[in-house]
């Protein structure tokens, strides 16, 4: 067992610690000051030290950065009742091992003492053994993506037109810039279009365009899409959002490949490919009568499936291994992946698919501890992204802790801590007034 040093200036937490960790069979000293703990670990080498944060004249950040100084390889681990960002950001920076918010459970307290042991004595769980990730920007080789490829072979040369279905998240998008990478139209644009997201009254002019003074705002003549990709590919996201109302209009221009923008009296020709994508089933929208059957048979010339992650598990590791590789680029970072942490990933269901495994292994590059992706890590990192979570209605006390810590990571940056969390921008903006940033 290794000796410790703990730093706490309250002496029922102070001893209630001690006396913990010495039944642990751990050897500890223990000291109430700054000054006595400085000239503790000037005369001895310890592997771990537990240090509160508030102390007296000086505080555990002190205590941080003369461990540091002394054996690089040593593990801090910082304890506080009211921490802020500044103090978690100066730890995060200075290399604690870990910041733990009083209260807390002395069994989490031994959870965190047990792996800043087993990292100075080099007793860790081995990295996962997996393949190099292949240089393609799709991943996978189960058998789902077999069929895909091969589709794909098939379908890219021709100018034919594509639907693409499949739960939001499998990679629609994706699968449709490869068709246009690998198409005769690979050096002219590919424009995406995400149907949801604009609004009935302007899908027309952003399709087709729209003349000066042709409605209130027009002041300029606008290209619509179909125009600025001409000769290229147009990708048409969430088809299914369209409202009847334009349908017709975007069925005549598959039919004639002719545009008029709003307010003008002539058409012209336009060369684009059309793949369109959707998350909803078309077929139902037609027996609604919510989408029209015609415009339905025009888009359904190459129909292709994206399939959902959890029916093609034998791809995750290869995606795995690919996110964390862009993650650690992008924070100059050396995360790994654990074998039980590859367990983690390929035992889960993934109801967000291959867009929330990203953002998962994102968010498990900068939080997992010393950048180790076990079982454990997956597990709480898995918890936290609860789907609810992304309403935004609710925040559970322990997340302030793990924002307070993915912004420290991220340097502030809420957009990036956002992305890292798995939540929108103004959902953390809320999460954060909550707790008081």
């Amino acid at each position: 067992m290794s000796r410790l040093l703990v730093v706490e200036d309250d002496n029922s937490v102070r001893n209630t610690v001690v006396m913990f960790l010495e039944l642990e069979g751990y050897q500890v000293d223990a000291v109430s000051t700054t000054r006595e703990a400085l000239q503790r670990l000037g005369a001895n080498s310890y592997p771990i030290i537990l240090s509160d944060i508030y102390v007296d004249e000086k505080t555990g950040l002190d205590v941080l950065e003369t461990a540091k100084e002394k054996n690089p390889a040593c593990a801090v681990i910082l304890m506080t009742g009211r921490g802020t960002m500044e103090t978690v950001m100066r730890a995060t920076r200075g290399g604690a091992f870990e910041y733990i918010a009083k209260p807390f459970e002395l069994d989490q307290l031994l959870q965190v003492v047990k792996r800043a042991e087993n990292q100075s004595s080099g007793d860790q769980e081995k990295e996962a053994d997996i393949e190099d990730s292949p240089q393609t920007e799709m991943i996978g080789s189960s058998a789902p993506m077999v069929e895909i490829y091969k589709t794909l072979s098939h379908v890219a040369p021709t100018d034919a037109t594509c639907l693409i279905e499949g739960e939001t998240g499998t990679g629609k998008e994706l699968l449709a810039r490869m068709i246009h990478r690998n198409s005769k139209r690979t050096e002219e644009p590919f424009i995406a279009v995400d149907c949801g997201a604009i609004a009935s009254s302007l899908i027309e002019s952003e399709l087709f365009g729209a003349l000066r003074g042709s409605y209130t705002g027009a002041d300029r003549d606008r290209v619509g899409v179909f125009e600025a990709a001409n000769r290229g590919t147009v990708f048409l996201d969430e088809i299914g959002d369209i409202e009847l109302a334009f349908q017709l209009k975007l069925l005549r221009f598959l039919q004639e490949r002719e545009i008029r923008p709003v307010g003008s009296p002539r058409s012209k020709a336009i060369d684009v490919r059309v793949i369109a994508a959707t998350n909803k089933d078309i077929q139902k929208l037609v027996d609604d009568e919510k989408f029209r059957e015609d415009l339905w048979f025009r888009l359904n010339v190459i129909r292709i499936e994206m399939p959902p992650l959890r029916e093609r598990h034998g791809d995750i590791p290869l995606l795995a291994q690919f996110f964390l590789q862009k993650s650690n680029e992008r924070y100059s970072q050396h995360a790994l992946i654990t074998a039980s942490g590859l367990r983690a990933l390929e035992e889960y269901t993934w109801p967000g698919n291959v867009r929330q495994l990203q953002h998962l292994i994102e968010r498990l590059s900068i939080l997992a501890p010393e950048g180790r992706i076990d079982a454990s890590a997956v597990g709480n990192a898995l918890e936290s992204m609860d789907p609810k979570d992304h309403s935004g209605e609710t925040l559970a006390d322990t997340e302030a802790e793990q924002i307070r810590r993915v912004l420290a990571a991220a340097g502030g940056n809420k957009s990036r801590a956002a992305r890292i969390l798995g939540i929108e921008r103004k959902t953390l903006y809320r999460k954060l007034e909550r707790i008081g940033l």
